[in-house]
């Protein structure tokens, strides 16, 4: 996905595994800057699975069954059970380990360690409140279905208390902006150089995913139907657009499931979505240009 912004001050750094670019109509300080790193750390010692000391890590090892609930506990998982209920049931938050059955796993091996099994029932094994979060048997969350859309909310409400005039939080895929339109082009997902169509962005979010953007193996690649443990085979690419990029993430996976369009009509959203046999679909309210 690429995008079209009017001049400005570009700041761009690695973070949660993936490229970040954030511009401003104006230069950002070294405080505003330190104050986004906080961000993205406090998210990424929260619910990153790569990293030893994380929360999750803790739960997932047995290390501990309960946790102090991270800050986006709530609304991360209030959104997963509207995902649930969507997708009956492929969406989960417990994915985790059926990712790293299959190679995805925290040391980034990429060699499968057996075939595809399903995700547990999370409803039934995990617990959160009164400040908690928990776990009755040890399992590996994965907030990917929509963690990267909430920490460019956050990246972006924290910009947005400090700085002024025009903002455009990109994580790689997830995008949010502010003040001026950005165009954006919807890259094609067997061909990076290439775009099936644009969109313009304004005052809202656009998050993508595709197949091809964490792929290894034989037909090996990020988007699980957590029923099964197995990747996902109709759909090569998605993209929405609602009015925060947790929400957008969200429909970016739940596009690629029976279930998605509804949800996405529900929410007011708009979205376009292309088949692994090429053939690209689109909400009836989407506003761009599909070539």
């Amino acid at each position: 996905m690429t995008a079209a912004t009017a001049t400005g001050s570009v700041w761009t750094f690695d973070a949660i595994g993936t490229a970040w670019a954030i511009e401003t109509t104006h230069p950002l300080s070294p405080v505003v800057r330190a104050e986004v790193s906080a961000v993205v750390d406090g998210f990424d010692r929260a619910w990153s699975r790569f990293r030893d000391d994380s929360a999750v890590s803790a739960l997932a090892t047995g290390r501990s069954a309960s946790v102090d609930a991270p800050e986006d506990t709530d609304a991360m998982l209030a959104l997963y059970d509207e995902l649930d209920v969507a997708t009956r049931g492929a969406v989960n938050p417990l994915v985790g380990d059926a990712l790293a059955r299959l190679g995805y796993d925290a040391r980034l091996t990429l060699a499968p360690v057996g075939s595809p099994e399903s995700a547990p029932p999370w409803r039934e094994v995990m617990t959160w409140g009164s400040g908690i979060l928990s776990l009755s048997l040890p399992a590996t969350i994965d907030v990917g279905a929509l963690g990267k859309g909430r920490l460019v909310d956050r990246v972006l409400e924290s910009l947005l208390s400090r700085v002024k005039g025009d903002v455009v939080v990109d994580g790689s895929g997830d995008l949010a902006v502010r003040g001026a339109p950005v165009r954006v082009g919807l890259e094609h997902p067997y061909d990076p150089t290439r775009a099936i169509g644009v969109v313009e962005v304004r005052d809202a979010a656009l998050c993508a995913s595709a197949i091809t953007r964490r792929a290894w193996g034989q037909g090996l690649h990020h988007v699980l139907d957590a029923r099964t443990g197995a990747p996902v085979d109709a759909f090569a690419a998605t993209w929405a657009i609602a009015d925060t990029a947790m929400r957008a993430d969200a429909l970016a996976t739940a596009l690629f499931f029976d279930g998605g369009p509804e949800l996405a009509a529900a929410w007011g959203a708009s979205w376009v979505r292309m088949r692994t046999d090429g053939r690209v679909e689109w909400s009836p309210g989407f506003e761009g240009e599909i070539f």
